[in-house]
């Protein structure tokens, strides 16, 4: 087998790199939900009173609120518990609002569980991601082969 020669040649290095940005960019384009972050807007925060509390005992706990946008009482239902009966509290209502019904609403001090400090953050981990994976490409073609030893001759 003949040696691997230590020299590169400029498609070995140029299309793991062209490959990376190439993933990069896509990642930058496709926008905040790749990477598992929302930008929902869930409405203006106003204030509500607790009509039908929930006991924490119990999983997915809901309680019932009333609360008044632009003149018009609406009954509301909050992913929530241990708030007393009467208890004002604020929650965030959607932007459309039913003329009837119960409406969804949650608590206006919390969020969706994602923050948009985390997508620069996840860029740069798929950055150096992809700078590692470009590396390793680089050292596997770098690294000559190493020849296999032959067997040793048998001693009598």
């Amino acid at each position: 087998m003949p040696p691997r020669s230590l020299a590169l040649k400029w498609p070995s290095v140029a299309i793991p790199a062209a490959a990376g940005v190439l993933v990069v960019l896509l990642a930058w384009l496709a926008g905040p939900g790749l990477l598992g972050i929302a930008n929902d807007d869930l409405g203006a925060p106003v204030q509500a009173e607790v009509t039908k509390p929930a006991p924490c005992d119990k999983a997915d706990a809901v309680e019932t609120v009333r609360f008044t946008v632009a003149g018009k009482t609406h009954e509301g239902t909050l992913n929530g518990c241990g708030h007393g009966q009467g208890e004002r509290i604020d929650v965030g209502v959607p932007e459309v609002l039913p003329d009837q019904g119960t409406v969804a609403v949650r608590a206006a001090d919390t969020s969706v569980g994602s923050s948009d400090a985390r997508r620069p953050l996840g860029l740069a981990l798929l950055v150096f991601a992809c700078f590692a994976g470009g590396m390793y490409v680089y050292l596997v073609l770098r690294i000559p082969a190493r020849p296999k030893p032959k067997p040793a001759a048998k001693v009598s």
